[in-house]
């Protein structure tokens, strides 16, 4: 993952002299997870728009404002991350409810 690269190396400094490393690599953690279910959604017939659609909100709103917490150091980027993690839950929530859905 790219920006996994971009904390390791091109951003190692900023990370470390902030002291968010751990943050960064949270944030890559879940945007690979949700990266790789938007595929594996898209692949699935029926196609889960709802859940792709949270898990993609989840990705730019829990993991961007922890890729911008890291950075910036701003601790209000925190009070943000929560709705991402709704979204999260949410598309979760939608994919469980369709694939019962599709058994039936």
């Amino acid at each position: 993952m790219t920006l996994g690269a971009f904390g390791a190396h091109g951003f190692k400094d900023v990370l470390l002299q902030n002291g968010t490393t751990a943050i960064w690599e949270k944030a890559v953690f879940y945007h690979f997870i949700h990266a790789v279910m938007l595929f594996v959604i898209t692949g699935r017939k029926p196609f889960a728009t709802f859940a792709w659609w949270g898990f993609l909100a989840g990705i730019v709103v829990f993991s961007g404002s922890l890729y911008l917490l890291a950075l910036t150091n701003l601790k209000w980027l925190g009070a943000i991350t929560p709705f991402g993690g709704v979204a999260f839950l949410a598309g979760w929530t939608c994919l469980f409810i369709s694939a019962g859905k599709s058994e039936r």
